[in-house]
């Protein structure tokens, strides 16, 4: 779902989707999110594509490992901003919030909020009724 407000010096858009939380759900939200952006005049293979694409990826996987709930899905939202581009994704696990951890040798996991902070303009956390929400900010324009 695309939603457009504003004038057209302060076009806003958003996406808004659910996904089944799993590693497929994550995979299609990752995928979703590209064309999308595609459709909103931010070409495949770019900068802000490639990374918006990475955190839509590591947000939607630390949801499906870290915030998943038997029976309830996980939310992605983009919406793009004069000047920004914010990533939001929403799960039910408002106990399990995201750190960035220090590095650890040879570790297989632990390295997604490490990648965010990295990618990432700014990033944080709000609660929510049922859950949280981890969104990431990147420049835009």
């Amino acid at each position: 779902m695309t939603a457009l407000s504003g004038s057209p010096r302060s076009l806003v858009r958003t996406f808004t989707q659910r996904f089944s939380c799993t590693r497929r759900g994550a995979r299609l939200a990752r995928q979703l999110a590209l064309v999308e952006l595609h459709d909103w005049g931010i070409p495949d293979r770019t900068g802000l594509s490639e990374d918006a694409g990475l955190l839509v990826a590591e947000l939607a996987a630390n949801a499906v490992v870290h915030g998943r709930v038997p029976g309830r899905d996980f939310e992605l939202r983009i919406t793009l901003l004069p000047g920004a581009l914010r990533i939001e994704v929403s799960d039910a696990r408002a106990d399990r919030r995201p750190v960035v951890r220090p590095h650890a040798h040879q570790a297989e996991s632990g390295h997604g909020m490490r990648i965010v902070d990295a990618v990432a303009t700014d990033w944080g956390v709000m609660d929510r009724v049922i859950g949280k929400t981890v969104w990431a900010e990147l420049r835009a324009g």
